[in-house]
């Protein structure tokens, strides 16, 4: 009671200074002739006059709330169940949409094209997506071209590649030669980082082995029925593969590419054109529950808020393993690493570059690549840093930095000789 009484007091106080403001502004600019008759009409008639020509109630409401009131409260957010999703999922039971003014819930897919297919209809208002599938989608690669914003990253690391407990002797990406594995898209991190793995230890993905798309809640029971011989996946299904006794943890994907983006909050643009104050409101929510996400003091609550079955469904010690980074290994071990998953929102435009090099790299795109141009449309970091400010969180120098991927440097300002510079590519390419 107290707390509306001192908000309602504010916006008075606020309203009143406005209208004070304004009054003296005008008889300073009259004319003495003009201030004389000013005078004469009195307090009240010259503030009815004055709201005529200048309404006072609507500055006074736009300054109490600069923001703006979100044009449509009751929104859709589509996503797949796992732990990469943390952010956008936990925001709905944890109150991070309510926060900002949003009702909005999440709706689980069985798929990635699903997902795809819900944000192209528009039977989602926004979606979480792998982070190069908002650049796939704008390109037109594996869909119809639609201009999609990825306006945050949501995971960074929380990948690994899984294999079948038959392996365990297994050492190197040569000694996989004639695998069978299963990545959750074609235009994923996981798809593009076992592409990487696999040729830098000599292994041709399009040749030496075989690459199908399965669904990640698939992937254990693809693995335990011997279909696939490993996966490199999104978690809690690499997790999930040493609780159930069928699979164990070959490689962290951050032991690939260290803080490498995974998946990602994405939006159409027309969505985020036509409503932009719900956009505003959403991009906030995720922002603040990706930063929540990211301090591991946090983690074990949020395991329990997306455990339950209509988020992840999973139990909750597999969450806790993965999201905490102390976790049995299948090979008898306990790895403890806080790295495992990080959550940060920051979209580097050189993370946007990279992925496009790498779609170049394997056939997804074709001809001249605009990858300045098109990570800076696509991946809207200088967006993100706005949002991070107003939430008292850190900022960047710049939309550019150079990453290292398996004690290789790359350079984000020279893509094309990057990708010339593979001896494995695209059997087309």
């Amino acid at each position: 009671m107290g707390s509306t009484a001192n908000s309602s007091s504010s916006e008075q106080r606020l309203a009143q200074a406005i209208e004070k403001t304004v009054v003296s502004s005008v008889m300073q600019a009259a004319s003495p002739s003009r201030r004389q008759l000013m005078i004469g009409l009195g307090a009240t008639a010259l503030t009815t006059l004055i709201n005529q020509v200048l309404p006072l109630d609507k500055i006074a409401a736009w300054a109490a709330d600069p923001v703006g009131k979100p044009e449509k409260k009751d929104l859709s957010i589509g996503f797949i169940p796992i732990t990469c999703a943390t952010p956008i999922i936990m925001a709905e039971p944890m109150g991070f949409y309510e926060k900002y003014g949003l009702n909005a819930k999440v709706k689980r897919a069985a798929g990635w094209a699903m997902v795809r297919d819900w944000a192209i209809n528009k039977d989602v208002d926004a979606a979480h997506m792998l982070s190069p599938m908002p650049l796939a989608i704008t390109l037109g690669a594996g869909s119809l071209p639609v201009p999609f914003y990825m306006p945050a990253v949501e995971n960074i690391n929380g990948q690994a590649i899984t294999l079948h407990n038959k392996h365990k002797a297994l050492k190197t990406a040569a000694d996989m030669k004639g695998f069978r594995f299963c990545v959750p898209f074609d235009y994923s991190m996981h798809n593009y980082l076992l592409r990487y793995y696999l040729a830098e230890g000599g292994v041709h993905p399009d040749k030496d082995v075989q690459i199908r798309v399965v669904p990640p809640p698939e992937m254990v029971a693809n693995l335990k029925a011997g279909n696939v011989d490993g996966y490199l996946a999104p978690d809690p299904f690499n997790q999930r593969a040493v609780y159930e006794n069928v699979g164990f943890i070959f490689k962290l994907s951050k032991e690939i590419w260290n803080r490498h983006p995974c998946c990602a909050f994405a939006i159409s643009k027309e969505f985020a054109t036509t409503y932009p104050n719900t956009f505003l409101a959403l991009f906030r929510s995720i922002v603040d529950a990706t930063h929540y996400a990211s301090d591991p003091a946090h983690r074990k609550d949020i395991a329990k808020a997306i455990a339950s079955t209509n988020y992840l469904n999973q139990p909750v010690t597999v969450l806790e393993q993965v999201l905490t980074g102390t976790y049995a290994d299948g090979l008898g071990g306990i790895k403890k690493d806080p790295d495992r998953i990080d959550f940060d929102p920051y979209p580097w435009h050189s993370m946007a570059i990279w992925i496009l090099t790498q779609m170049k790299r394997w056939g997804h795109l074709k001809g001249d690549v605009n990858y300045a141009s098109i990570a800076q449309e696509v991946y809207r970091a200088g967006d993100c840093d706005k949002i991070a400010k107003e939430l008292g969180y850190p900022t960047h120098q710049g939309t550019m930095a150079k990453h290292t991927m398996m004690g290789k440097e790359f350079d984000p300002t020279q893509p094309e000789a990057y990708v010339r510079s593979f001896k494995i590519h695209s059997m087309a390419s």
